[in-house]
């Protein structure tokens, strides 16, 4: 083995592997982002060196870090094996244990997926990067201010549903200010996704494969694991991580905490715009794997040739299969009423997930994990999407009836006289995808389920800053908290303009999050966070002025409910 393990991959690797999974890679993009997402924007203050006190310990070996304003970084440190080919569906393999220096200087691989199609303003207010892909990627990065020590430790999943992103796919993921600014060993990670994390290959494969269906949640409980044994020695306290995730990350947390297998990997969790999905069960996942091989005309248990077979042909055919078994209808893996339709999420194996957590019940296994839960009131922003007030009640009268949409537009507009229609129409669009308000149901939902079990609380939030970026027609979409529960108001500039106001509300939220992680209470000086209850369904504003307001919103809410 070489003095120094360097986790970047080879060009010639990078040509084979682009051409494999069939994406149209480029080179440079795939360079790029192996090292950073903006290997220029450095945010902390100092220089950046490489010194030998940036060598931390882990079971499998050393590994090899920088420093870099104070803070101590490691990044793509394995917690397990490939998962290429004949680990193809099954659980995580511990790492192989390594005898030098393991150099953790880049960013890992991300799960192989369809790369986004985004354009023009809504790339520019997120900064988003897709980074480079690999069945390799089970992946962990930490930013820590000291090597010694017993910090709490913040524990952040990625969203993009269960079929796409990473843990670097937005700037605002960035970990080192809350090491620096906030005493806290800051982890990501990254894990298997779409058909590679939620296929049934028992049903091909036989025994060995009995958890495949369910892989990309258990690749979190082995990272947890991984974190619960070596944590201490990056600074950090096993006994008090928080698991918090936005959007499909969201929904990772509250499965997580109805695994069994997770139960006491961490003591607190937070759930973002996110939460509480309607997953299917096992059996429909297998009518997804019977279709897809009788689609590619293979063996029934020709599990090798799924081993080998390029992930963009496995996909399409998992995508066609899916869409065959399927009722007519529109998804209903999230937060909404009908049945849960197959395809990439987790399901009810009843091994490893046994209830549908937070959309039938809180989980009994967590009822002492205390909650942050919440959302931002501009969830369905669209950038691409700018309809006049007539186009908008139109959209609202097709999802919910030409009464409901008049009684949307009328309070909408009254509640929030200065906002343009656009940005009222990211609140409650009507033309499917992501809805402020049906997000804030659903916030609501999960609190109350929380409060019935009469154990630790749900602390709910709901982030109504609205940008001066663009003319302050984004508002605050879908992800904008991350840049402000990061503590990266100048990370994030494309979204935040990195204002006084900006700086000031990125402190307080950063803070709020830090204090939840080594606590369990969120409250700080200047944020008197009380529980939530059904009954007021308190919630914590964050904007400019922060406080506590009962129902937020909810004359628009309930709109939609009644």
């Amino acid at each position: 083995m070489s003095k120094m393990v360097d986790g970047r991959i080879s060009r010639r690797e990078a040509l084979l592997f682009s051409a494999s999974a069939g994406l149209g890679l480029s080179l440079p993009q795939m360079s790029n982002a192996s090292d950073s997402v903006k290997t220029a924007a450095h945010s902390g203050p100092g220089t950046l060196s490489t010194p030998r006190s940036a060598i931390a310990k882990t079971q499998y070996g050393k590994v090899r870090g920088y420093l870099d304003g104070g803070v101590f970084t490691f990044k793509g440190v394995p917690y397990g094996e490939t998962t290429a080919g004949e680990n193809r569906w099954l659980p995580a393999k511990a790492p192989k244990p390594w005898t030098d220096e393991m150099l953790t200087l880049t960013y890992g691989s991300n799960c192989p997926q369809n790369l986004h199609s985004w354009t023009g303003a809504q790339t520019f207010i997120q900064d988003w990067d897709d980074g480079w892909i690999s069945e390799d990627m089970l992946k962990l990065n930490i930013w820590t201010p000291s090597l010694t020590g017993k910090r709490p430790v913040m524990f952040y999943i990625h969203g993009g549903g269960y079929s796409f992103g990473s843990s670097y796919e937005l700037p605002s993921h960035e970990g080192a200010n809350m090491a620096r600014n906030h005493d806290v060993v800051q982890v990501s990670v990254n894990h298997r996704l779409n058909i590679l994390g939620f296929f049934d290959a028992s049903v091909i494969g036989g025994s060995a494969y009995e958890d495949s269906v369910n892989v990309g949640m258990t690749d979190l409980v082995a990272a947890l694991k991984w974190v619960h044994d070596n944590i201490e020695n990056f600074g950090g306290d096993p006994d008090r991580v928080m698991i918090y995730g936005q959007s499909g990350g969201g929904s990772k947390v509250t499965t997580l905490m109805g695994m069994p297998h997770a139960n006491g990997l961490f003591s607190r969790a937070s759930v973002q715009s996110g939460g509480g999905g309607n997953i299917p069960t096992k059996e429909q996942q297998t009518e997804v794997a019977r279709q897809m091989m009788k689609d590619l005309g293979l063996q029934p248990n020709d599990i090798a040739s799924l081993q080998k077979m390029e992930w963009a042909k496995l996909n399409a055919a998992g995508n066609a299969a899916v869409a065959k078994v399927n009722p007519p209808g529109p998804p209903t893996a999230g937060p909404v009423a009908g049945p849960p339709r197959a395809g990439w999420s987790p399901s009810i194996d009843g091994k490893n997930i046994n209830l549908r957590s937070f959309y039938d019940a809180a989980p009994e296994i967590s009822k002492n994990v205390p909650m942050l839960v919440g959302s931002v009131s501009e969830e369905g922003n669209r950038m691409s999407q700018h309809p006049t007030e007539e186009q908008w009640h139109a959209n609202l009268a097709k999802a919910y009836g030409e009464d409901k949409a008049t009684a949307l537009v009328s309070t909408l507009k009254k509640s929030y006289p200065n906002k343009a229609i656009q940005t009222l129409s990211y609140m409650c669009g009507g033309a499917g995808g992501l809805n402020g308000l049906s997000m804030r149901n659903n916030v609501v939902k999960m609190a109350k389920l929380k409060h019935e079990l009469n154990a630790a609380p749900a602390y709910a939030y709901y982030f109504t800053w609205q940008t001066a970026i663009l003319d302050g027609l984004p508002g605050a979409w879908h992800t904008a908290e991350l840049q402000f529960c990061f503590d990266n108001a100048k990370r994030c500039e494309q979204g935040t303009g990195n204002t006084p106001e900006a700086q000031a509300l990125a402190k307080k939220m950063a803070s709020s999050w830090a204090a939840f992680a080594a606590t369990g209470k969120p409250s700080t000086a200047g944020i008197n966070w009380q529980p939530s209850d059904p009954a007021s369904n308190g919630t914590m504003i964050f904007d400019n002025q922060c406080r506590m307001v009962n129902d937020p919103d909810g004359d628009s809410r309930k709109i939609i409910l009644a």
